[in-house]
C-alpha cells in the first residue's frame, strides 16, 4: 500500500522547473509522478494522456505500426503537455509531466520544454515486473501486438540516454519518488541535447 502521509519537502527545483517522467506503459509513471510532485511546496502533475482523451472524434491511437496521423497526434499531445508544464513553471511551480515517451522522440520532446532547469527521469523496470503491474491495473495498455518485453526492448535500444534512468523493479512508488527527489541533479538535461540526438547523456542506475 502506498503511504500517502505528507512527505518531507526539500525544494531542489525552485523558481519554476519542469521534470519529465517517462517509461513504458505500466512502469509506474503516474503514481511516481504524483508522489514526486507532492514533495515540492509548489507543484503540479501534468498527465500527458489527458490531452489524448480530449479528442472527441478523429482520434488515431498509437500502435506498433504507428500510422502518420497517429504519430502526428502523439506529437500534438506532447506539445500541449510540455506547453502546459512550461506555463506552470512560469508561475513558479515545479511541473512534473509524465507520459510514454519512448524512442528517439524523447530528444524532440525534451527540446519542446523551454523551461530551465529541466529534468528527465526514465523508469525502466524489468519486462516481467511491467507485466505484473499491467495485470494489476484496471486499464489495459498491452495486447498481442504490443507486449511488455517488446516495449521495454524498444525503450532500451532506441531511446537516447538522456537524464536519470532507474531500474525500479524492486522499488515501490514511494521509494522511487524518494530516490528521484534525492538524485534530481543527475536528471538535469542541459542545452547540448538537440532534437533527434541519440548520444549518451545520462546517469544510469539500478
Amino acid at each position: 500500500m502506498i503511504d500517502r502521509a505528507a512527505p518531507e519537502r526539500h525544494d531542489r527545483a525552485v523558481g519554476g522547473a519542469v521534470i519529465l517522467v517517462t517509461g513504458v506503459m505500466a512502469a509506474g509513471k503516474s503514481t511516481v509522478a504524483q508522489l514526486l510532485a507532492e514533495r515540492f511546496d509548489r507543484s503540479v502533475h501534468v498527465r500527458g494522456d489527458v490531452f489524448r482523451r480530449f479528442v472527441v472524434s478523429g482520434a488515431v491511437e498509437p500502435s506498433p505500426e504507428m500510422p502518420p496521423e497517429a504519430y502526428a497526434q502523439l506529437l500534438l499531445r506532447y506539445r500541449i503537455a510540455t506547453a502546459a508544464a512550461d506555463a506552470y513553471a512560469d508561475a513558479g511551480f515545479t511541473a512534473v509531466v509524465q507520459d510514454v515517451v519512448v524512442g528517439p522522440v524523447l530528444a524532440d520532446v525534451v527540446a519542446m520544454i523551454r523551461t530551465r532547469p529541466r529534468y528527465v527521469v526514465v523508469l525502466d523496470p524489468d519486462p516481467a515486473v511491467v507485466a505484473e503491474r499491467e495485470a494489476a491495473r484496471p486499464k489495459t495498455g498491452y495486447g498481442p501486438a504490443w507486449r511488455p518485453e517488446d516495449f521495454v526492448a524498444d525503450l532500451r535500444s532506441a531511446t537516447p540516454r538522456i537524464g536519470l534512468w532507474l531500474d525500479t523493479s524492486d522499488q515501490d512508488p514511494s521509494t522511487t519518488a524518494a530516490v528521484v527527489h534525492g538524485r534530481l541533479a543527475e536528471a538535469l538535461v542541459d542545452d547540448t541535447v538537440a532534437p533527434g540526438d541519440t548520444s549518451p547523456n545520462a546517469a544510469t542506475a539500478s
